[in-house]
């Protein structure tokens, strides 16, 4: 890796825990995803905007849910850092990796109103899964900040 791409700053981000009813955990498959690898609805923070907004413009964005109530904005921020191999071309370059801001909520609606066949879509299929399971599906590199948004969840579903 060369220094220049040690160099790049952190993206800012946000990401969000979406609960249905029965505590289970949205997750969706990226579209420019090779292999099995599943995550929470998650992205950039504009210029001018708070993380808040951010969370639910993008949920908005990506899976068209509206109907949430906010649950909790948890504490401090979680990093990571792309794996040499996606260094200068996710973000056109521009980010070595992603600090975000986390927030719980609750989807209210029914799941009819889920739609990943967004205007830009990054996915292309969704599921309910036990909160234990986030773990088991997503890609290496953001493994840590799953573990880390795990325990927090449990400390507020107990």
């Amino acid at each position: 890796m060369t220094d220049s791409k040690v160099n790049l700053p952190l993206r800012s981000g946000v990401g969000i825990v979406v609960l249905n009813k029965d505590n289970k955990v949205f997750v969706a498959k990226r579209i420019d995803n090779q292999k099995n690898f599943w995550q929470m609805p998650q992205g950039g923070v504009d210029k001018g905007e708070d993380y808040l907004t951010a969370a639910y413009r993008e949920l908005e964005e990506e899976t068209s849910i509206k109907n949430v109530e906010l649950i909790k904005e948890c504490d401090g921020l979680i990093s990571y850092e792309l794996p040499k191999n996606l260094l200068g071309i996710i973000w056109k370059g521009k980010y070595r990796g992603q600090e975000q801001k986390w927030f719980i909520m609750r989807f209210l609606g029914q799941d009819n109103e889920i739609d990943i066949k967004t205007k830009h879509p990054e996915f292309c299929e969704w599921k309910w899964i036990d909160l234990e399971n986030i773990t088991d599906l997503v890609v290496d590199f953001k493994l840590h900040v799953y573990k880390d948004i795990k325990e927090k969840v449990k400390e507020i579903l107990n």
